[in-house]
């Protein structure tokens, strides 16, 4: 990537439009590019988003002129139908691998996630050999030089972490996440009584033998 190109700060409407479009770029490619109304439907899906949305028409047009603008996605037309259709063309802007779209493409529909969950969900999307790679994904993604995604704090009582993508801007980390988790406080306030207590053992110890041997 060169050095002055940076990550889009993309609208709501627009990381959805985008991801729909990675999404049945490689789920349905029968079918891509899309139509709008094959588009919409994408963007409404009740599965595998977070949120769920209903958004018309009008709406998925706002996104996509704005994102044609940006050149993230472009028209296609042509065969026999004379109807618009639309296509991504984020890993043409962007030096991304499949892997890595893979992921920015599950971060965009389903909000952050775990490596557990990226290699559970990304089936359709890219077959990862294992959580290893996953990690070594989400790593380079994260890169500083140029981060797409980023790890975000654990919340209290997670033991996975999570990332998310960066093409909403960098978000306003709550206070709520960066405080030590207090399952993780309690068991190290456990173990430094439980090492005061032998420590204390062993001092009666030592004085009992000691004690023991001026008696007999």
């Amino acid at each position: 990537m060169d050095a002055t190109q940076t990550l889009p700060v993309l609208t709501a409407e627009e990381q959805r439009v985008l991801g729909a479009l990675m999404e049945k770029c490689k789920t349905t490619p029968d079918y891509y590019p899309m139509t709008l109304n094959g588009l919409t439907a994408a963007c409404n899906q009740k599965t595998s988003r977070k949120p769920v949305v209903e958004y018309d028409e009008a709406t998925v047009v706002m996104a996509l002129d704005s994102l044609k603008k940006r050149g993230l996605i472009s028209t296609a037309t042509g065969g026999s139908s004379r109807v618009v259709k639309y296509k991504h063309n984020f890993a043409i802007v962007y030096p991304v691998i499949p892997a890595e779209v893979a992921v920015i493409c599950l971060l965009l529909l389903r909000g952050p996630q775990t490596p557990g969950e990226i290699n559970t969900n990304s089936g359709r999307l890219y077959e990862f050999e294992s959580l290893d790679e996953v990690q070594a994904v989400l790593e380079k993604l994260a890169d500083p030089a140029m981060p797409y995604i980023m790890q975000l704090p654990r919340k209290p009582g997670q033991k996975e972490v999570r990332y998310m993508h960066l093409l909403g801007g960098t978000p306003e980390i709550e206070d709520d996440v960066l405080p030590e988790e207090p399952a993780r406080k309690s068991v190290n306030e456990l173990e430094n009584r439980l090492s005061k207590v032998e420590q204390e053992l062993a001092e009666l110890k030592a004085a009992f033998d000691k004690l023991m041997k001026e008696l007999y």
